[in-house]
């Protein structure tokens, strides 16, 4: 089953799924077999440059709904592009911004690394009881996997790993990314990202599976055998631990 706004966001581009890199055959032949699976016939309206956005704009909504049906004891505030140092654990990061803007030397900003005031895609925060906020899940919304979108994932997830003062929030992925080898470039790793949701989860494995590529199945098994690769819908359970 797809994410409840899959159909609205995937569509074709001419030819091609407009969640597929035009450029590699398998990626278009996936692409084409999950939106065959939902039935999707019309074209994309959205530039490419937008369908990032489109879906920051979608989990929101999905978290922000079924996030407090399923615990209601709990204060939410599910927010898009919220600054870490808004946050109990991260709050000290704009002090230290302060004194590495009044450093003229430049020294902090070079010890610092300079880029630590990340603002993840969505963010889940659970009010405290007198008004602060704890950043409880980050949120990376990437339409497709390319190697810079990775590399922004992994040091936003190193950052906030890094930098903490409290318990480690839930650092997440959400994409369409239809070709397994590059969920991988993600999904593997060392712990920068707890683990990957797809929208389309059930009609990639089908898709996937039609193909005659052992590799991509191989890729593919191993990540969801590994619970590196979940479905979207398991989101909302996760977020509640």
């Amino acid at each position: 089953m797809a994410a409840p706004f899959a159909r609205e966001i995937l569509g074709w581009r001419g030819s091609n799924p407009n969640n597929a890199d035009k450029d590699s055959s398998a990626s278009v032949r996936i692409g084409t077999r999950i939106l065959e699976q939902l039935q999707v016939t019309d074209q994309s309206l959205l530039k490419p440059q937008e369908l990032g956005s489109r879906l920051e704009v979608e989990v929101e909504r999905y978290v922000a709904r079924e996030l407090p049906l399923a615990d209601e004891r709990r204060q939410w505030s599910v927010s898009r592009r919220k600054v870490v140092s808004d946050f109990e654990q991260y709050r000290h990061l704009a002090m230290l911004d302060v004194l590495v803007a009044a450093d003229k030397t430049g020294t902090l900003e070079v010890a610092t690394g300079g880029d630590y005031l990340v603002t993840p895609d969505v963010t889940v925060g659970v009010a405290l009881p007198d008004g602060r906020l704890f950043l409880h899940a980050a949120i990376s919304c990437k339409w497709t996997i390319r190697s810079d979108r990775v590399q922004n994932i992994r040091h936003e997830g190193v950052i906030l790993t890094r930098h903490r003062r409290g318990r480690q929030p839930h650092i997440v992925t959400v994409t369409a990314e239809p070709l397994p080898s590059r969920l991988a470039a993600i999904a593997r790793g060392t712990g920068e990202v707890d683990c990957v949701y797809h929208v389309a989860f059930d009609e990639l494995v089908i898709a996937t599976e039609a193909q005659e590529d052992p590799d991509q199945r191989r890729i593919l098994d191993v990540l969801i055998a590994q619970e590196r690769l979940m479905r979207f819908e398991e989101l909302v359970a996760t977020l509640l631990l």
